[in-house]
């Protein structure tokens, strides 16, 4: 059957992360209206996109001490995730204030069931393409994750808010019904606590995790601030940066890492995002911020799939499940924190100069990435080196 070879499932697996994605920035997007019309204050706008942070965070953790991927048909779990957050965002408009923030918590614990869980399926399915696989999947997370700003002329923020969840929800039937776990489908590690402490006192590990650290610092706090950047700029366009860009970064940072390995490819992609990020001070109120936009959204993410890759191939195998996991959801910690600080800094400096906050996690993210090749070669060569 055509729907259990490798290119189907990959295309079926890439639809539900954007399907299923979209409700990640949902609430985020209309916050000026939720402003308006619930009176909530800037703190409280803020964590509405906070709190999905911390709820994947809590939920990568959590399924992994729990093994859920393995008690679970992965299937499954995707779509009971979809279908979660999809229930906490049909109940969003009608909540009220005082709910909102629970609500998105609870959708962003959902979604640490739907992308986790769909690179694992797409690894059963491209052992040896990982990072072109990945790349793919990542791509799709970002279509998702930008679907809000183009839903965002819908009409009123409650239709957003519907529409995204509505869409979350048909990926739950295409999960449960068509999507399967390859071949080189694999129990996960057992979740041990105790590996984290070897994991801080292993070089390679610990500079993987810096540079995805550095990674993490800029990528959600310039997705989640970008509209209110371009409008206060008066130029470029969320989407076709977020959505259009990201998704072309996505896929040639997974390919130029099956080619050129795992750490060259996070360098250099953190390394022209933190200089996009410089350079936009510069290319303010001119035509060239447009275009200078659109590179760093596909920088910005072309790494992003490449850091779980890079990880796996330096923890010990027997603890990988673990590893990924810490990295992951300490990653979405450090998110949450530009995410708040980027806008209190935009009240004091602008949103010209304020993004320059961003350039820092990528610059030292890069400096970190420099030196993972060496770690890890003293203990195998082929090391976040080619698969």
């Amino acid at each position: 059957m055509i729907l259990r070879r490798r290119g189907p499932q990959l295309a079926l697996v890439a639809l539900v992360q954007v399907l299923a994605m979209s409700l990640w920035f949902s609430a985020s997007t209309v916050v000026p209206a939720l402003r308006a019309e619930w009176g909530l204050s800037r703190q409280a706008g803020i964590l509405l996109t906070i709190t999905v942070q911390l709820g994947f965070a809590t939920g990568a953790v959590v399924s992994a001490a729990v093994n859920l991927a393995d008690r679970t048909r992965p299937q499954v779990l995707v779509a009971a995730g979809s279908a979660l957050g999809a229930a906490a965002t049909f109940a969003f408009p009608s909540a009220g204030s005082a709910a909102a923030a629970p609500l998105r918590f609870i959708t962003g614990f959902a979604l640490a069931a739907v992308y986790p869980v769909g690179m694992k399926i797409v690894v059963s399915w491209f052992p040896r393409q990982r990072g072109t696989a990945l790349g793919v999947l990542v791509g799709a997370l970002t279509l998702g994750s930008a679907l809000p700003s183009l839903l965002g002329g819908a009409g009123h923020w409650r239709i957003v808010l519907v529409i995204a969840a509505a869409l979350a929800l048909l990926a739950a039937p295409i999960a449960l019904t068509l999507v399967r776990p390859g071949p080189d489908w694999r129990p996960s590690p057992p979740w041990e606590p105790r590996y984290l402490l070897r994991m801080a006192r292993d070089r390679a590990q610990r500079l993987v995790c810096l540079g995805y650290f550095g990674h993490m610092w800029e990528l959600y706090a310039l997705w989640a601030w970008l509209p209110s950047y371009v409008a206060a700029a008066g130029d470029g366009d969320t989407f076709a940066t977020i959505g259009v860009a990201g998704v072309a970064g996505a896929l040639l940072g997974g390919v130029l890492a099956d080619r050129f390995g795992r750490a060259a490819v996070t360098t250099g992609a953190m390394l022209t995002s933190a200089a996009c990020g410089l350079l936009s001070v510069a290319a303010w109120g001119t035509p060239l911020l447009a275009p200078l936009l659109l590179v760093w959204g596909a920088a910005v993410i072309a790494d992003s799939a490449q850091f779980s890759a890079a990880l796996s191939e330096v923890a010990d195998p027997r603890y990988a499940g673990t590893a990924l996991t810490a990295m992951t959801a300490a990653g979405f910690v450090v998110s949450a924190i530009t995410i708040q600080l980027l806008p209190l800094l935009a009240d004091l400096t602008g949103w010209r100069d304020a993004v320059t906050l961003l350039s820092i996690g990528p610059l030292l993210g890069a400096v970190a990435m420099v030196s993972v090749r060496a770690a890890a070669g003293a203990r195998t060569p082929r090391s976040t080196g080619r698969p």
